[in-house]
């Protein structure tokens, strides 16, 4: 395995919606309450490279990830230079993930066309192999990752990457994809959960977070892929659906559902806790530590 970024980490919107010097301060509470990795997702919000450089510089061990970064958004040389920058001052705390992102965004926001996903990220990949950087050298190699779903995506995050960072799936998917990766890349899902033992309450948050979701065609058609179909995805989500991609509960069933997904082959486990309010929910990232047994770096 060539990245080693702790067994738990947390995926989170909530740290875009706070000033950089609050988003500084939560993530040194992470960082101390022994998290892996903090992934960024890019969207409508900060630049999630910058804002991993501020947030490295305001933690010590704790690693920042882009969950991830599309390749719409900068070109493959613009790209390197920042994967370069951040590898070259922060070591292996950094990792690039990178995505195709989705139709509606790429055209509908951006203004580029989307078109045969999988070539452009192989094309993209290869570019940034080929760009040149005159900066100074990072002594760390750059670590990267692709937000794969599918097996032709995966197959090529295992020939052109360190490893994958799935988001939404199931430990399913978790299996599958260690097959097709092998033994020594870097598997890294997200699990979205809500700390919550009221099934209407619980179930209810599950279904406002995939609400955008079940609108993308990339999700709808792995999810396929897993068994899932139109029943599951009409009205908001079906119990089943709902349960299997946010599961809930307390802190221990939370814990073994971050535990299935290592089971089935994951190296890394990118939690997204959901709250019903979109407030930054520190108090669950708190409880979720110590529930899964996480070193911690308090002083």
């Amino acid at each position: 395995m060539t990245i080693d970024r702790g067994r738990v980490g947390i995926w989170t919107f909530a740290l875009d919606q706070l000033p950089i010097g609050a988003a500084q301060e939560a993530a040194a509470e992470l960082d101390e309450l022994g998290y892996g990795t903090i992934w960024l997702p890019e969207a409508v919000g900060k630049d999630p490279l910058v804002h991993a450089g501020l947030l490295l510089s305001a933690t010590s061990t704790i690693g920042l990830a882009t969950g991830i970064a599309s390749i719409f958004t900068r070109d493959a040389m613009a790209m390197t230079a920042a994967h370069n920058t951040l590898t070259e001052a922060f070591g292996d705390r950094f990792v690039l993930g990178l995505g195709v992102s989705h139709q509606p965004m790429v055209e509908g926001m951006r203004g580029h066309r989307y078109d045969r996903p999988l070539t452009a990220m192989r094309t993209y990949l290869e570019a940034m192999d080929q760009a040149l950087y005159l900066g100074a050298a990072a002594t760390e190699t750059p670590r990267r990752v692709i937000g794969a779903l599918g097996p032709k995506m995966l197959a090529l995050a295992a020939s052109h990457a360190d490893g994958a960072h799935p988001y939404n799936v199931t430990p399913a998917h978790t299996a599958d994809a260690r097959l097709i990766l092998g033994a020594d890349k870097w598997l890294a899902p997200e699990l979205a959960v809500v700390l919550e033992t009221d099934p209407a309450v619980a179930r209810a948050a599950g279904r406002d977070h995939l609400a955008i979701y079940l609108g993308l065609v990339n999700y709808t058609n792995n999810l396929r892929r897993l068994g899932f179909g139109d029943d599951d995805f009409a009205d908001g989500g079906s119990n089943r659906l709902i349960d299997a991609l946010v599961p809930w509960g307390d802190e221990a069933t939370i814990a073994t559902a971050v535990a299935e997904h290592h089971l089935a082959g994951a190296d890394h486990v990118a939690v997204q806790v959901v709250v019903p309010d979109g407030t930054v929910p520190r108090a669950q990232w708190r409880r979720l530590a110590e529930a899964l047994g996480l070193p911690s770096n308090r002083p």
